[in-house]
């Protein structure tokens, strides 16, 4: 009998690819009938860390790279919501020729597509299939998208009390600075394409949020309520990666934390695969490390004044060249730095670390949580500082340094948070508190864990694949 066929769509990026393919293959294991293709668009040619991550996929996922496409017309490219949206619908008479060409060749049931590629989803309802849009973010961002219209009419007023909290539906109560940062400038173009993006929200059946009941209780009920009728929202999480593609950093980075003798004595610092720091706030986080005394791991960047710069271009300087000067002589004992990438989840899953200061993207959140290490919060853009308010302030998981004026967190700031989360009562209480949120997670994915029967459901039902 012919395998059913779920055919997904991610936006450009390895950082969008890989979580619903991760989504994809949670799916197989738990439901070996189904064959998933893939289409992926692509800027430019396709990163060798895209290539080498689809060589790891199991036979029943298939791939297929549709022709590049390059973005001269960006309206704004500090935005990079619009640069990911603009490249996946310069990409749609490509993704519909191929969503036709395998509906006339296979049984097709549904079309799952990433938020961004939001505009494949008139191809299911031409087609006939059943459309979902895969959320590899929080039920907090969700009900913000559900909520924004109404927050909309809010932000606007004329007489609101720009000191008071916002209140998401079943969330912590968050300030104006934590919304993201289009939020500041209501007659942007960036936050002009969130409340379009929010809109499409309501055309397919159902919408699966990489996140679990135990971890977002408010948020998950409150979008349950607020969402009658379609779509469904489904928690599916926590789904990671759980593996990492080979790297010349791996060998060394776990070799050195081998040789540390102390547990949870090594606080790692990434901002994932695109952010970066001024060079400012990079030399003051240096100072702040060598400071605190603290054992480090360092994922460094070369520093730019876009934080999103990494994102889409590959690194063509060294970036230990812009450290301070002295800076790896004096710390060689006490910490390593390594260029632009180390094997995340080994790192975090590794005896020897017992803290995570991160960007905060919602991947990075998950694997502290999966991993049980507290976080020191540091957000560069999107909606990091979304995820930064509900870890310091709802789950109280994470400590976050304060800036001054200037935006900039300086380097006694940094040390003295680093110093309270590795050996202070407080960072004590948040490691206790992680740890439970650690046994939720793995519960949550259990074969009778609420998030695997959420998946199942869906699966099985006749309403749904």
């Amino acid at each position: 009998m012919e395998k059913p066929h779920i055919a997904v769509v991610p936006s450009p990026g390895f950082t969008h690819l890989v979580p619903i393919l991760e989504f994809s293959k949670r799916l197989l294991h738990l439901h070996p009938e189904f064959h998933i293709t893939c289409f992926i668009p692509s800027v430019g040619s396709p990163p060798s860390s895209s290539k080498a991550y689809l060589q790891t996929l199991p036979p029943t996922i298939t791939s297929i790279f549709l022709p590049p496409i390059t973005l001269d017309d960006v309206p704004d490219p500090s935005i990079l919501a619009l640069q990911i949206e603009l490249s996946v619908n310069l990409s749609l008479p490509y993704i519909k020729q191929e969503l036709e060409s395998l509906c006339s060749r296979a049984k097709v049931v549904a079309l799952v597509v990433d938020v961004f590629a939001n505009g494949a989803l008139d191809f299911a309802k031409e087609l006939n299939l059943l459309s979902y849009i895969y959320l590899p973010q929080s039920a907090m961002l969700l009900s913000l998208y559900f909520y924004s219209t109404k927050l909309d009419e809010i932000l606007s007023s004329a007489f609101r009390d720009l000191t008071k909290p916002i209140e998401i539906p079943g969330c912590v109560p968050i300030h104006n600075k934590d919304l993201p940062i289009h939020f500041q400038n209501l007659s942007s173009i960036g936050y002009k394409g969130f409340l379009e993006r929010s809109k499409r929200f309501h055309v397919p059946d159902g919408v699966f949020m990489n996140t679990f009941l135990e971890l977002e209780p408010g948020a998950i009920r409150a979008l349950q309520e607020l969402v009658k009728g379609k779509p469904k929202v489904y928690p599916v999480g926590p789904i990671i990666q759980m593996g990492s593609v080979g790297h010349e950093n791996r060998v060394e980075c776990l070799t050195w934390l081998d040789k540390q003798q102390e547990p949870n004595s090594v606080l790692y610092v990434s901002f994932g695969s695109g952010g970066t720091l001024s060079q400012e706030q990079l030399n003051e986080l240096a100072f702040g490390l060598e400071l605190s005394g603290q054992k480090f791991l360092w994922v460094v960047r070369a520093p730019s004044s876009v934080a999103t710069v990494g994102y889409f271009c590959a690194e063509t300087k060294d970036p230990l060249e812009f450290l301070p000067h002295g800076f790896l002589e004096r710390t060689k004992e006490q910490g390593l730095v390594v260029p632009s990438w180390a094997p995340q989840i080994q790192v975090l899953s590794h005896g020897a670390t017992g803290g995570f200061l991160s960007h905060c993207g919602w991947n990075s959140v998950l694997e502290s949580v999966v991993q049980g290490v507290p976080v020191i919060t540091w957000p560069l853009f999107a909606e990091q500082s979304l995820n930064a308010a509900m870890l310091t302030d709802d789950l109280k998981v994470a400590l976050r340094p304060k800036v001054n004026e200037s935006g900039l967190a300086e380097r006694e700031e940094i040390a003295k948070v680093v110093r309270g989360l590795m050996e202070g009562n407080e960072g004590m209480e948040i490691r206790k508190r992680m740890g439970l949120l650690k046994i939720a997670a793995a519960n949550a994915i259990k074969e009778d864990g609420s998030s695997t029967k959420t998946l199942s459901e869906v699966a099985t039902s006749s309403r749904g694949f």
